[in-house]
């Protein structure tokens, strides 16, 4: 009895070990997101096993590995790892029809299961831009769609000019034929002008399958539009004698060329002095009959535009004016100089004769050098005059001294004039006898 007693604890004993160890036994999974195409990896864990099978099955309840047996025949399905505590698989290649939820099974009793679930993302085909003509007229209206197809979820399409985004545009979802993925177009409206021209229009596709990078599609516009000219001189104060270059810039889309260059209305009057090359207008020396309105006129084939320059000659500044006329003046005035004066009218002569090779451009003369020679002249004419305005003053008054001693005595002039020699013999005499 005793025996038996103990026999039956045992066995209650280790009955209660076995379930406890097999509550305590439960599969682990986890979701798995897998790009179309791509591989994909199903992972099973057990934390305490007691040598119990593990196995994967697929969303058609298909077993797929049981232990490290593989039961169905799909090249693309592969052993991992298979040990007591973990079983791993793979799926590679994986399409959309792959998706699903697949079961990890624990066989014990009862059979423990976890599920994991499949996603496969659909890649979206690279975009397309329509609606796009070459070229377009300035002021059309323009149409561009975008469409991409394949994605799931619905990719995200977006809008750039010139690395601009376009929030104001048009998005359309439709599901495939497979009723699993999605395609998406989206559409752009604007009225285009020239400053389009050469713009570069992007269409973006955002998905999550593109690993932040995102599909692109790029369409350069062409827009033909009438020219526009501005007439652009070399100078802007044209002077008499002086070249002179009138560049007409003209801008249109086809390219106008050549231009057109008339004066007044009519053709240019001179040929050999006016040379139109390119877009230049050359005129090699100008003078006051240049003078008038030039138009320069462009065109394409679609339409025609045309500037207009009012050329004014002016004279060219005479600078040497003042300083020619100093020296000749200053040779009138010098009359008694001998040596001096000569070399002053010499220098006003040379200053003379060079006034109108200064005006031609030449060098002028050393304003300092005769500023020199004219305050030269000047002083030595003032001491001049100052020296014989003395003499003479000194001399009148010696002569009106001795007319009128003489005169005291005289009955007229004669005698008066005799009379004051004589006394100016005696006042010598009498000098001499009071010595």
């Amino acid at each position: 009895m005793i025996w038996k007693r103990s026999a039956v604890l045992r066995f209650y004993s280790v009955c209660g070990l076995l379930l406890q160890g097999s509550q305590g036994q439960f599969p682990l999974t986890q979701n798995v997101t897998v790009v179309e195409g791509g591989t994909a990896n199903l992972t099973c864990r057990v934390d305490q096993n007691d040598n119990t099978s593990l196995q994967w099955s697929n969303p058609a309840q298909q077993t797929l590995y049981f232990d490290d047996k593989k039961a169905l025949r799909d090249n693309r399905i592969e052993l991992v790892r298979a040990t007591w505590h973990e079983l791993s698989i793979s799926v590679s290649d994986v399409s959309l029809s792959d998706e699903g939820q697949y079961t990890c099974s624990l066989f014990t009793m009862p059979v423990k299961t976890s599920k994991a679930f499949l996603t496969v993302l659909g890649v979206p085909e690279k975009p397309q831009i329509s609606g796009f003509s070459s070229p377009v007229m300035e002021g059309d209206l323009m149409q561009l769609t975008c469409k991409t197809s394949g994605s799931k979820p619905a990719a995200d399409i977006r809008w750039f000019k010139n690395d601009k985004e376009i929030k104001d545009v048009k998005y359309l979802k439709e599901e495939d034929a497979n009723r699993k993925t999605f395609t998406v177009s989206s559409t752009l409206d604007f009225r285009v002008d020239r400053n389009d021209d050469g713009v570069k229009v992007i269409c973006r596709v955002d998905h999550e399958s593109l690993n932040s990078t995102p599909q692109v599609a790029m369409q350069v516009l062409e827009i033909h539009y009438t020219p526009s000219v501005k007439i652009i001189p070399s100078t802007p104060f044209p002077q008499e004698g002086q070249p002179l270059v009138l560049t007409c810039e003209s801008k249109g889309k086809p390219l106008p060329e050549p231009v057109l260059w008339t004066k007044d209305g009519g053709e240019l009057p001179d040929p050999d002095r006016m040379v139109v090359s390119g877009r230049e207008l050359n005129i090699i020396f100008l003078n006051k009959t240049d003078n008038g309105t030039y138009r320069c006129e462009a065109t394409n084939t679609i339409g025609q535009s045309s500037a207009e320059y009012v050329l004014i000659v002016h004279d060219v500044p005479n600078t040497l004016l003042s300083t020619t006329i100093i020296p000749s003046l200053t040779t009138a005035t010098v009359t008694t100089s001998v040596s001096i004066s000569a070399t002053t009218t010499t220098s006003a002569t040379t200053s003379s004769r060079r006034d109108p090779n200064a005006l031609a451009g030449q060098t002028g003369p050393d304003h300092a050098l005769i500023g020199g020679i004219v305050a030269v002249v000047v002083f030595v004419t003032l001491c001049s005059i100052f020296l014989l305005g003395r003499y003479l003053a000194r001399h009148k008054g010696t002569y009106l001294t001795n007319e009128a001693k003489g005169a005291e005595d005289a009955p007229d002039a004669d005698t008066a004039i005799i009379n004051a020699e004589g006394s100016q013999v005696n006042a010598e005499e009498k000098k001499e006898y009071f010595i």
